[in-house]
């Protein structure tokens, strides 16, 4: 199928091309999209679909939804009903591809999550990912919210599963948790920009729920930590869930990254519980010698189980499509 807005191919809108897959459906779908800005809030809860961009940086899917606005009800949107994409099915694919929430800063309108990814096997090559705070959310949810009974959202009310996921040279933009949720995710030479809010703390990269038990949560490998952010004013992550667990290994580390690295979300329970790690840190970000005391430096040992058929499963095919 070809997505394409002057009308030249099968479908204006991407969203119209989804819809004519079968729910049912078991076998590979190319979506081929061309170079255009799609203003379009994506729904995708079929498997194996592979949407394929012209380009990375004129294929873009965009929406400006986010956590304050009001819904038809006169209810808050919240995080989860903010998303610009979401992907529900199992297998999906992405590449050449930007995915953005264009709503603007956390300070206005809080959340704005540009995809919400909740299918397992999911993959991303040379895919741009822009937001501000949470933009990218790995499902599954969390058991349960810390205040009321409902996330909302697409998934709220379904049960909750493993779900696995894969970055390849990619672009992540935001601030505040803008990488966050429970998923088994490998982001692998990407590049990872944290937004300058003039603040003291400009924010954290990674807000992981890694649920009880699991072995592995996210893990970044050979990739570069950028910003325009100030020195010393950017957390690598915090837990937003006791069990969170973040690996980053052979990283480059800009200066914004803060000397201790990781903050407790001012529980000091996690500190005990969650699972922050690094190995061989680079660049003025990556000194491991003022880390927070509770984080770990893996061994030359340590690091050789952190493989890709380690991390993912022998089953998670993470080669990606060719034309």
């Amino acid at each position: 199928m070809i997505v394409s807005k002057d009308g030249s191919g099968d479908f204006k809108t991407v969203q119209d091309a989804i819809n004519s897959i079968p729910i049912t459906n078991k076998e590979k779908i190319v979506i081929n999209i061309k170079n255009g800005i799609y203003k379009e809030k994506i729904y995708i809860n079929v498997d194996n679909v592979i949407l394929l961009g012209e380009s990375k940086a004129n294929t873009i899917l965009t929406y400006d939804d986010y956590a304050y606005k009001e819904s038809i009800s006169g209810e808050k949107m919240g995080t989860f009903n903010s998303f610009s994409t979401f992907v529900g099915g199992d297998n999906f694919c992405a590449q050449n591809i930007t995915f953005e929430n264009s709503s603007g800063s956390g300070d206005i309108y809080g959340q704005a999550v540009a995809i919400y990814v909740d299918g397992d096997k999911a993959k991303f090559k040379n895919c741009s990912f822009i937001g501000c705070q949470d933009t990218i959310f790995t499902g599954p949810l969390p058991p349960k919210p810390k205040k009321g009974n409902w996330f909302g959202g697409p998934k709220d009310r379904a049960p909750r599963r493993p779900v696995r996921q894969y970055y390849e040279d990619c672009y992540i933009r935001g601030d505040i948790d803008f990488i966050f949720g429970s998923a088994t995710a490998v982001f692998n030479l990407c590049v990872i920009f944290s937004n300058n809010r003039d603040r003291e703390v400009n924010g954290y990269i990674t807000a992981a729920s890694t649920s009880e038990g699991e072995r592995f949560g996210y893990i970044f490998t050979n990739c570069k930590l950028l910003s325009d952010a100030a020195p010393n004013s950017v957390y690598l992550g915090r837990p937003w869930r006791d069990y969170a667990k973040t690996t980053f290994i052979n990283c480059f580390m800009g200066e914004h990254i803060i000397r201790e690295g990781w903050h407790n979300w001012d529980r000091t329970v996690t500190e005990q519980t969650a699972s922050y790690e690094e190995y061989n840190s680079s660049g003025p970000g990556g000194k491991l010698d003022n880390r927070a005391i509770w984080a770990k430096v893996l061994s030359d040992e340590e690091v050789k189980d952190y493989n890709i058929d380690n991390i993912l499963g022998p089953d998670f095919n993470y080669e990606f499509y060719k034309s």
